[in-house]
């Protein structure tokens, strides 16, 4: 009997896959960079955030190929004498999380809010809907900055589980939007279709009917959708630390790092904030390109 994978890997979706020379390309930097986050402890050469390694006379190191440089540190260093290579593992792995929790946060909301207005109607759906486009009417950044701003004012001394959750209330508090208006429109589609209509002859309840009949049938928008948002909400996680209203400071993110190197830009040092918004430029274009391959091959007219 075959494996999951290996029959994944003979459908049509992985036939597609296989013969994508740039998707199985960016398949592999989004797992190498996933692996190094969630194993930093033991990728990473150097533990960036352990005070008692760090020495300040290895401030601002060139990167090892250089004449100045350090074998011991790759990358260089940055102004507290931080490994830049271990602080791009562990500043990624805080990036990863942040933006995939958002990212399932805003599909659970949305997926919920739009089967509901798709397949109830009324003034249910004109409810919802007008509640996304009073969203839609905000930038999201300026949203992003609101809540996390507002969340520090209120807890200034609280844990970092609380302030990661506050990041990622106000990532998500704009990005639920696009994927109830998706999935409302897939929704007021299937439900005129006569497999819905058979379930509500037959007695099944409606709720039933939206989960086991409606929702896979418009998950595969969802799917491209969410695959593209993780990207956005990375950068947007980035966006929030670089203006200093993101992950807490003892746990630097890439956004983070990026607006520490900015100080160091036009001084020579140009390794602090190079390194790190090429690893967040990679890692976008990495799960964006998987997100435009996705969106191929889920539909037929565009293969």
């Amino acid at each position: 009997m075959k494996t999951t994978l290996a029959r994944w890997f003979d459908s049509d979706i992985g036939y597609s896959f296989r013969t994508s020379p740039m998707a199985i390309l960016a398949a592999v930097i989004a797992l190498i960079c996933v692996f190094c986050s969630v194993f930093a402890g033991w990728v990473a050469p150097h533990n960036p955030f352990d005070l008692a390694t760090l020495e300040l006379s290895d401030a601002r190191l060139p990167p090892a190929w250089s004449a100045e440089g350090s074998s011991k540190y790759l990358l260089g260093t940055d102004d507290q004498g931080r490994d830049i290579l271990s602080a791009l593992i562990y500043g990624a792995r805080i990036s990863l999380v942040v933006g995939l929790a958002s990212v399932v946060l805003s599909v659970v909301v949305g997926v919920a809010f739009g089967l509901l207005a798709g397949f109830r109607g009324g003034w249910i759906d004109a409810v919802l809907m007008r509640l996304c486009d009073v969203m839609l009417s905000f930038p999201a950044i300026l949203v992003a900055l609101l809540i996390a701003g507002v969340g520090r004012a209120l807890f200034p001394n609280a844990h970092e589980s609380l302030a990661f959750g506050v990041l990622i209330l106000s990532i998500s508090l704009t990005g639920w939007v696009q994927y109830a208006r998706t999935v409302r429109g897939s929704t007021l589609v299937e439900r005129n279709k006569e497999y819905v209509q058979a379930a509500r002859v037959t007695g099944v309840a409606p709720l039933r009917i939206m989960r086991k009949h409606v929702l896979p049938n418009v998950m595969g928008p969802v799917m491209v959708l969410a695959t593209i948002q993780v990207a956005t909400a990375i950068i947007t996680e980035a966006t929030l630390s670089f203006l200093g209203v993101g992950a807490p400071p003892t746990s630097p993110s890439l956004g983070t790092l990026i607006r520490i190197g900015n100080d160091y830009l036009f001084s020579g040092e140009w390794w602090i904030t190079v390194f790190p918004g090429a690893m967040l430029v990679l890692i976008a274009l990495s799960v964006n390109l998987l997100g435009d391959w996705l969106r191929d091959a889920l539909n037929p007219r565009l293969r």
